[in-house]
């Protein structure tokens, strides 16, 4: 008995080992050496750069940019600043890009090593704090303690804080485009979050294959790497990109993104702030910059490109293994004879049962269905009974952690009572055979379909060792049994957290199927155990105490303030005015505008650039036409020559704005566009130029320095030209014309989308 107890705080200390090892427990203080990274001292940079909104275009981001100039000079480094107006056809924007480079120079440099974050916020509340505060003062401080040492490294060490990048890339686009440093770079380091917390993450980001890249990254040793083959592949086939995507797809120069993303309900909103950063994860970070820049400032960059992949993943004591693509097939079929092998031999000796066998599948494949089907409709009957939590557009509620907890506790009890069932004090090596065979077959349809998954197989080997052990000894060490778990729980359990905290709660069914896998490879310890069935019942209470816990914090209060939006939108055509919101729950501060009883209408969402979720507008309430200054339209020029009509318009907001975005319907061909002398380029496979845009808005223009307009474009002279002009201001609750009563403490500003936002549409019929 004794013996189980201790097997089972073996269990558990693996799996507390697994999180453990993926980030610092302490931070580096003011005490630190110069030529250390240093965490409470980039925290001092952090405090002045988030003090505010710093989004592009408003004061507050002029101050950031020249704080951080300052602090570069201050190291002895000269800055330059790049700026040129860069558009990104994919994100629909524009604007004027002002990136802060600076350049140490080496001493026979191969190709230049650029350190990467941005130091513009999100529009038009995050204080961004993490994204990417956290990313400057890493490079700032890193490159502080760098210059302390007193070395000039071998290759050139470029500097880019680039601007714009929660626009659209914009300041990476225009560096990687016209910067004649570009062609230098042979290597980039990029810094990043998605959220205010947690671990960071390695990802590689490359057009080819990345042996040499991660080779180099290992040879580096940073402390602690969280970084696998599976977030890699995965992180290729999601559409989110980084300024670092710039490189890789315009310059073919490839990286390395880090980036942490718990807390992702922090992320782009007001809550990312200096004091909600957690400390272990810009400390994370800076244990990722010192080692990789004095092994890149030295190393050859020009020897990175590779059309080989590696299998990869992190591990305590060993940090990253690596082994080449072509030996996953090699791999699995060395498995395959090894687990029907051990077979044979399990049955030759009469140590395995086939009537065992067979019936151990029914608890391990009715536990995947059971738990897979209770993941799939976890999060819709959550939103069900707590329909709040739509309001959190990032889909990782404030009580996201309890509820991992609660299902993997759930789907683990699930386990505990399924195995029961079959439960018999001699056939515990029987019943580890079904799970393997499972796992051999997802193993190789991730070997066909998800080759950065096949490290998957290393649990495998140590569950044929298990079995091996199992078929020699009717009593093994159950100790020893339990020790064979560790590289099977400290590769696996993580991710048993990480879907769902990288990519929202809909991704709890993850949770519960690995969480099914995961055991049954542990069968070979918990199928000695004739107490399942009290652990069930145990674990179950356990889950129910956490959905309690879920319950009790599934409110909105101070600490967990709701998301909400609201917008004026006066149609200067009409001269009609609306109320209007993305919430699908109203609370007393938005139905002081949008009444009791608001009108469910998304037409507006046309002209309010849907989130990346999908966001559209819910509601909308009849509002006073305030007296607001309207937008002046000029136009300059409208002639036909041969067969092009050339329009030149000049359209000029009367008041404050922050962004300018114009429409056309998609029939609407345009052979030429430019826009404040930036000319709007057509793409290979398109005859006319915005041709491939995002519904019917040509661009969104962000105002920096020139808050007008002044557009020439050609069309076909048989074409008629409607065009619809929006301008957005981000100003509506200190506008005095509207009287709206600041927030209560328990409400933010919704992030992603156009909010706190006066907006006058007109059209330009040119018929």
């Amino acid at each position: 008995m004794l013996k189980k107890v201790i097997a089972l705080a073996l269990i558990l200390v693996a799996i507390y080992w697994s999180f453990l090892a993926l980030k610092p427990t302490s931070i580096s203080g003011l005490e630190t050496t110069d030529t250390e990274f240093s965490t409470d001292r980039a925290l001092g940079h952090l405090k002045e750069i988030s003090k505010q909104p710093h989004y592009v275009g408003i004061p507050e981001h002029q101050k950031v940019r020249n704080y951080i100039v300052n602090v570069l000079e201050t190291l002895g480094l000269e800055t330059q600043i790049q700026e040129g107006y860069s558009h990104n056809e994919k994100w629909g924007s524009i604007t004027k890009a002002k990136n802060i480079l600076a350049r140490i120079k080496g001493t026979d440099s191969t190709k230049a090593l650029l350190l990467l974050s941005h130091y513009d916020s999100n529009p038009h509340s995050s204080l961004g704090a993490s994204d990417a505060g956290s990313g400057v003062v890493t490079i700032l401080q890193g490159l502080r303690a760098f210059l302390h040492e007193g070395k000039q490294p071998k290759n050139d060490i470029i500097v880019m804080l680039s601007d714009a990048e929660e626009l659209g890339l914009n300041g990476a686009e225009l560096f990687v485009n016209e910067h004649p440093w570009a062609k230098d770079v042979g290597l980039v380091l990029n810094f990043e979050s998605r959220g205010s917390g947690g671990p960071s993450f390695m990802l590689v980001e490359t057009n080819g294959g990345n042996h040499k890249l991660l080779q180099g990254f290992i040879s580096a040793h940073p402390q602690y790497p969280v970084a696998n083959s599976l977030a890699y592949s995965v992180y290729k086939k999601l559409p989110n990109d980084t300024d670092l995507t710039s490189f890789r797809e315009d310059g073919d120069i490839d990286g390395f993104n880090f980036a942490f993303v718990d807390d992702h309900f922090d992320y782009h909103t007001a809550l990312d702030t200096f004091e909600r950063l957690d400390r272990s994860s810009l400390e994370h970070q800076g244990s990722y910059l010192m080692p990789l820049l004095h092994y890149f400032a030295n190393a050859d960059l020009t020897d990175l490109k590779s059309d080989e992949d590696d299998v990869y993943f992190n591990i305590p004591l060993f940090k990253t293994i690596s082994y080449p693509f072509a030996w996953i097939v090699p791999m699995l079929i060395v498995a395959i004879v090894l687990f029907l092998g051990l077979v044979f031999y399990g049955l030759k000796k009469r140590m395995l049962n086939s009537k065992h066998m067979a019936i151990g599948f029914i608890p391990g494949i009715a536990a995947i269905l059971l738990n897979g089907l209770i993941g799939v409709g976890g999060w819709r009957v959550l939103t069900v009974f707590y329909p709040q939590y739509n309001e959190v557009l990032q889909g990782f509620t404030y009580n996201g952690h309890t509820y991992i907890l609660a299902f993997s506790i759930l789907s683990t009890a699930i386990c505990m009572w399924l195995y029961n069932k079959v439960y018999k004090p001699e056939n515990t090596a029987s019943l580890v055979v079904p799970p393997l065979f499972l796992w051999l077959i997802i193993c190789t349809l991730m070997a066909i379909y998800l080759k950065g998954a096949s490290f998957f197989i290393i649990p495998v080997y140590f569950g044929l060792i298990s079995l091996w052990v199992l078929v020699r000894q009717k009593r093994p060490n159950i100790l020893l049994m339990a020790l064979l778990l560790f590289p099977t729980l400290w590769i696996l359990v993580p991710f048993v957290q990480m879907f769902p905290v990288g990519l929202g709660l809909k991704l709890l069914v993850a949770t519960t199927v690995l969480v099914s896998l995961i055991f049954s490879l542990c069968i070979s310890v918990f199928g000695f155990s004739r107490y399942k069935n009290r652990w069930a019942y145990f674990l179950f209470i356990v889950a129910i105490g956490c959905f309690i816990s879920a319950h009790i914090n599934s409110d909105f209060n101070e600490e967990r303030p709701k998301p909400n939006s609201l917008i004026y939108f006066l149609d200067a055509d009409t001269n009609k005015a609306l109320w209007a919101t993305y919430d699908q729950l109203l609370d007393p501060w938005t139905k002081a505008f949008l009444s009791e009883t608001p009108t469910a209408n998304d037409t507006l969402s046309k002209y309010n650039s849907s989130s990346k979720y999908g966001t559209k507008i819910s509601y909308t309430h009849q509002a006073n036409v305030k007296v607001l200054p309207r937008p002046q339209i000029d136009i300059q020029k409208d002639t036909v020559i041969g067969s092009e009509r050339h329009v030149k318009l000049l359209v000029s907001p009367q008041r404050k704005v922050h962004k300018l975005v114009l429409f056309a319907d998609s029939t609407q061909h345009f052979t030429n566009f430019k826009m404040n002398g930036y000319n709007f380029r057509s793409t290979p496979e398109s005859k006319y130029v915005l041709e491939h845009r995002k519904g019917e808005q040509l661009f969104a223009y962000s105002v920096v320095d020139d808050s007008f307009m002044e557009i020439e474009l050609s069309i076909p002279k048989e074409n008629p030209l409607l065009l619809e002009y929006v301008e957005i201001s981000f100003d509506l609750p200190s506008n005095p014309m509207f009287e709206v009563h600041k927030r209560p403490a328990s409400m933010i500003p919704k992030p992603f989308v156009n909010n706190d936002a006066v907006m006058i549409k007109k059209s330009i019929d040119l018929n």
